[in-house]
């Protein structure tokens, strides 16, 4: 895992600069302490922790103030990359938590399956459940999420099934941003404060698409493709024979360099596509739910 995230790491320039890290830190020093406050007021709680960026902190803290009565349980499924979950049980052990895997079957049900725009209400469905049922096993008090201050800004409608579970969101209850958190993951020495935002596979499906254990694994082994090739920030849009590539602004030139771009069309074509496409616009958080509101697109340049 370092030597990827070392390889990654050089292709593209951090989120936060070392400056903005101090300046984030030093407006949200309160928050932290009513973060800290909180957690430790629960008593025991268990982390619904995916290994990203907002849940790897919530353990982080977790882990600090509570002890051994602080488990991170990790739901498994197609929808989720190999990566990731070798990755959350390597920050696990880095932290020094209690960890459990359990299988989550979203795929099971017709209604995630048909693949809605609340799509995520029946996934967090499933994966809350499951924790509800492990928080009384373990005889713990409360289940924590990564849910933060910014995700409020976002079409996120698994947050209702949050909502509907009592799990409690205390990143967003004590007013943290992403970049606060980013910035307070840096000062405590977590490799995840420059981790890209995660979202399941099934996101790279458009609303309505059918979502398969087929399709999971193949926009998920596009996307590992281009990981191994220093990509950072990106997604590989599933459009049946169409690959359409979202990568950051940053790394927008370097996916242009020719050489680049075969070993890109190969990868991706070796991963069951026909075609691949450039989008135009850069990579952006929830970029799927501008069809929610309207239809249409730009012109794709296709690699092939």
């Amino acid at each position: 895992m370092a030597n990827a995230s070392a390889a990654v790491s050089s292709q593209s320039k951090p989120f936060l600069s070392d400056d903005e890290i101090v300046r984030l830190c030093e407006g949200s020093a309160e928050k932290l302490v009513q973060l800290r406050e909180r957690i430790r007021g629960y008593g025991s709680a268990l982390i619904a922790f995916s290994g990203g960026v907002d849940s790897t902190f919530v353990l982080q803290i977790a882990r600090e103030q509570l002890g051994e009565r602080a488990l991170a349980m990790t739901a498994l499924s197609a929808s989720v990359s190999p990566d990731e979950a070798e990755e959350a049980r390597a920050l696990a052990k880095q932290i020094g938590a209690r960890h459990l895997t359990i299988d989550s079957k979203e795929l099971d049900d017709p209604r995630y399956a048909a693949n809605p725009s609340n799509r995520c209400y029946f996934c967090k469905t499933e994966l809350y459940t499951l924790t509800e049922k492990t928080r009384s096993e373990q005889q713990l008090a409360v289940v924590l999420d990564g849910f933060n201050a910014d995700d409020k800004k976002d079409h996120r409608p698994g947050h209702q099934a949050a909502r509907e579970h009592r799990v409690i969101s205390p990143l967003a209850d004590v007013g943290l941003t992403k970049n606060e958190i980013r910035a307070w993951s840096h000062r405590l020495g977590l490799p995840t404060w420059d981790k890209p935002q995660l979202a399941c596979l099934a996101s790279r499906l458009p609303y309505g698409t059918q979502v398969t254990v087929e399709r999971l694994k193949q926009v998920g082994g596009a996307e590992r493709a281009l990981r191994e090739l220093g990509f950072k920030v990106f997604r590989v849009r599933y459009h049946q024979e169409v690959a359409r590539l979202e990568v950051s602004a940053d790394e927008l030139p370097r996916l242009m360099e020719p050489a680049l771009r075969q070993q890109v069309d190969a990868a991706i074509k070796a991963c069951g596509f026909t075609f691949v496409a450039i989008d135009l616009e850069p990579f952006r958080t929830g970029r799927m739910n501008d069809s929610l509101a309207k239809s249409g697109g730009v012109a794709l340049p296709v690699l092939s």
